[in-house]
């Protein structure tokens, strides 16, 4: 499940900078968010690949998996919104 969360994430944050570099307007802390995202999505990939070397399912649909997934989601906002503030901040001190 955390998987199919990160990926979705990933593919969400992923659409918006590219939407805002079209424009002109992206963002260096959205694209990390987007980075951070796709990496996630990409170490449950080889997660679930190793389950199913050893005879397990590929994705593993539980409450805990869940809240896993909903919590690298909710930290990677978290850092989001930190690395925006501290762009800001750079931007208005120049």
């Amino acid at each position: 499940m955390c998987l199919i969360m990160t990926m979705i994430a990933a593919a969400v944050t992923g659409v918006i900078w590219f939407v805002q570099r079209k424009h002109g307007v992206a963002s260096k802390s959205l694209f990390t968010l987007f980075l951070a995202f796709l990496s996630a999505a990409l170490m449950w990939c080889v997660d679930g690949i190793a389950s199913i070397a050893e005879g397990e399912p590929f994705f593993t649909i539980s409450g805990e998996d869940a809240i896993l997934g909903a919590i690298i989601i909710v930290l990677g906002f978290f850092v989001f919104g930190l690395l925006s503030v501290l762009e800001r901040t750079r931007k208005n001190s120049k």
